[in-house]
């Protein structure tokens, strides 16, 4: 749903994982960013019990929801204090006309106040309409040069305060090593998993985790995942 870097004054660099074990930002070119922005993908081609689901942002700005296949939808809606993905209002409207499960995720700095990440996360996206069922997540994939334990906290002050604001229990994005290293004691809030040297599904939870909700398993040419639950599951974790 990654290689996002917040730099004031600087666009925001885009999630994208390219391998099991980067935390660390990788550079994505505009011209890149054009090819993919129109693409549109069918589910996978080989049979998989899994649901499917694409995820997008400022990159894909013009991504054709209507004629894809996908089950489930999530968007980029902040990064740090005070960024703002434009494309956001558009994707949020076309999956509600689509009426697929859709998601809203918030690129999280270390370095910055957890409540301020969250106060900003949660004024943009409640300036949207919003309707039982829509996913809150926190994508967490660089420590900006923070230790283990202060990225733990503030990955949990972020997810705790969340919760109590809105009566949801936010999903956790991350990629699996970045996740076994940094997510101790989140077992509670559901997982999105990035993880592309595995199969669709193929994938064992990282560190407190007993199960997965998703697996991102590409980013080629865009985002594409599965979930190991129905949308109607998938639904059941987003807003009452």
């Amino acid at each position: 749903m990654p290689t996002h870097r917040l730099s004031l004054g600087r666009r925001p660099s885009r999630r994208r994982l390219r391998s099991a074990l980067a935390a660390a930002t990788l550079a994505v070119s505009a011209a890149s960013a054009t090819v993919t922005a129109a693409v549109v993908l069918s589910a996978p081609a080989y049979a998989n019990p899994h649901t499917y689901g694409q995820d997008v942002s400022g990159y894909e700005a013009d991504h054709d929801w209507v004629n894809s296949r996908a089950q489930f939808g999530f968007i980029k809606a902040t990064e740090g204090t005070s960024w703002t993905d434009s494309s956001f209002p558009r994707h949020w409207r076309e999956l509600e006309k689509k009426g697929i499960v859709r998601g809203v995720y918030h690129y999280g700095h270390p370095s910055n106040d957890p409540v301020a990440e969250a106060d900003h996360f949660l004024e943009v996206v409640n300036a949207q309409p919003s309707k039982p069922g829509d996913i809150l997540v926190l994508d967490l994939e660089t420590t900006d040069g923070e230790s283990v334990a202060h990225v733990n906290k503030w990955a949990k002050t972020w997810l705790e305060y969340v919760t109590a604001k809105t009566g949801t229990r936010p999903m956790f994005y991350s990629g699996w090593n970045f996740a076994n290293e940094y997510g101790g004691g989140l077992g509670q809030y559901p997982l999105w998993v990035a993880h592309y040297s595995k199969a669709p599904g193929d994938i064992t939870p990282p560190a407190d985790w007993k199960s997965w909700a998703i697996h991102q398993y590409t980013d080629s040419p865009i985002d594409q995942n599965v979930s190991a639950l129905t949308p109607a599951e998938l639904r059941a974790l987003g807003r009452r």
